[in-house]
C-alpha cells in the first residue's frame, strides 16, 4: 500500500560497556547527558567509559551517574588509549567523537584526527568491540558546486584543507578496519548547534545580535546544519541499528538553510528570547572570502592555523547534504529545526551565565 510511513528499523540491545571519546566536547557532552538521563529513552544501565582530556572534564561527567567511569588521557599516547580499553567485560561499543577542528598547528589535525582514530580502531579490533561509530564531518567532501547541489552517500572525496584531509584519512582508516574484520560505521555531521556549545558559537550569537555576522552576496549559499540532539539521536541509531559495516550517513536537520535564513532565524530567536537585535549590515563581496581562503591556504601551508581567517574563507561556500540514506537505513528522523533549536541554545547560554 502506498502513502504509509516506512517502519523504522529496530535497534539492538545496548552494550554492556559504552566507550565515548571526546566526551568532554560539544557532541560528547550532549551524548553523555542523554545516555545517563534516567528519564530519556536512550538511557543506559551499563558501564559508560568517557575518554576525556583532564580531571575537570572527568569530574563533571562522573557526576552524571554511578556507571560513569572516566579515563583521562590523550589520543596521541598509546599507553593512554591502552588504559581506556583495560578491564572490559561483556559487549563493548565505541562512539569515537574525539577530534580537533580549530587547532593551534596544522600538525594536530593528523596527530589527533587521523592517527588518533587509527589508534582507536586498532585497539577496538584487538579487544573485540561489537560496533565502532566514527564521527566524521562534511569536510572530507569539500563544498557543493552550486546552492541546489547535495552531498549524497556516494560522494568522492575532495577534502577542504588540513581538517578535511585529516578526516578523509580517518574515514579511509575506518574502511581499512572493516576489511580487517571490525564492525565500524561513520556519521557525517555538518555545522551543528545547540546546548553545550563552545565559545565560538556564543560569538556567533553575539555577532548576529549586533548585526555584524558576515553575509556574502545575497546570502543564498546553502548550508546544512544539525541540532546537537538530532545528531545524538543519529549517532545512537548508527550504533544500534544493524547495518553492514563500512556505511556512512549524513546526519543533519531535515533540510538545508540559506545563510540569509540562518542569520534571520537566529535574529528572530534572540528577539523572542528578549534580546535587542540590530539589522544585519555586514554584507560583503565574494572577493573578501576569496582573499581569506587564499590566506588560509598560505597559513596552513606554513604549518600554522588561524581560526577566524579559515571560517571567513568558507562562509561564501555551499555545504549541504541529503539525509535520505540515514532516514531509509537507520530510521533517523530529525525532531528539531533551526528556530526551536536556536532558542534552546540561547536559553542554555543564559542558564550558564553566558553573555550574548
Amino acid at each position: 500500500m502506498t502513502g504509509l510511513p516506512m517502519a523504522r528499523p529496530p535497534m539492538i540491545d545496548d552494550p554492556d560497556v559504552t566507550i565515548v571519546t571526546g566526551a568532554g566536547g560539544w557532541l560528547g557532552t550532549a551524548l553523555m547527558t542523554t545516555i545517563t538521563d534516567p528519564t530519556n529513552a536512550a538511557h543506559r544501565s551499563g558501564e559508560i567509559r568517557p575518554f576525556v582530556r583532564n580531571r575537570v572534564e572527568a569530574d563533571a561527567l562522573a557526576a552524571l551517574g554511578e556507571g560513569v567511569r572516566p579515563v583521562v588521557g590523550d589520543l596521541r599516547r598509546d599507553t593512554d588509549v591502552d588504559r581506556l580499553f583495560d578491564g572490559l567485560a561483556g559487549t563493548v561499543d565505541v562512539i569515537h567523537a574525539a577530534g580537533v577542528i580549530h587547532p593551534r598547528t596544522v600538525a594536530e589535525f593528523a596527530e589527533i584526527n587521523t592517527e588518533g582514530t587509527r589508534r582507536m580502531l586498532s585497539r577496538a579490533r584487538d579487544r573485540g568491540v561489537r560496533r565502532f561509530v566514527h564521527v566524521s564531518s562534511n569536510s572530507p567532501f569539500g563544498t557543493n558546486s552550486h546552492p541546489d547541489d547535495r552531498f549524497r552517500n556516494d560522494e568522492p572525496y575532495h577534502p577542504y584543507y588540513g581538517y578535511g584531509r585529516s578526516k578523509m584519512l580517518a574515514e579511509l582508516a575506518v574502511l581499512e578496519a572493516v576489511e580487517a574484520g571490525l564492525d565500524t560505521v561513520m556519521v557525517r555531521p555538518p555545522w551543528f548547534y545547540g546546548p553545550h556549545q563552545p565559545p565560538r558559537q556564543t560569538t556567533f550569537f553575539t555577532m548576529v545580535r549586533k548585526g555584524l555576522f558576515p553575509v556574502f552576496g545575497g546570502g543564498t549559499q546553502s548550508r546544512s546544519m544539525v541540532f546537537v540532539d538530532n545528531l545524538v539521536a543519529g549517532v545512537i541509531r548508527a550504533e544500534l541499528v544493524a547495518t553492514p559495516p563500512g556505511r556512512g550517513w549524513w546526519i543533519a536537520d531535515a533540510r538545508p538553510y540559506t545563510v540569509a535564513e540562518i542569520v534571520d532565524t537566529v535574529g528572530r530567536a534572540l528577539t523572542d528570547e528578549g534580546y535587542d537585535v540590530r539589522p544585519n549590515r555586514a554584507r560583503l563581496p565574494d572577493l573578501v572570502a576569496q582573499v581569506a581562503e587564499r590566506a588560509d591556504a598560505l597559513i596552513q601551508r606554513a604549518g600554522r592555523y588561524h581560526q577566524q581567517i579559515h571560517v571567513l574563507g568558507e562562509m561564501n561556500k555551499n555545504i549541504a547534504c541529503s539525509i535520505d540514506a540515514a532516514r531509509a537505513e537507520l530510521g533517523y528522523e530529525p525532531a528539531v529545526e533551526l528556530y526551536d533549536g536556536m532558542r534552546r541554545s540561547i536559553r542554555w547560554c543564559r542558564s550558564k551565565g553566558l553573555e550574548l
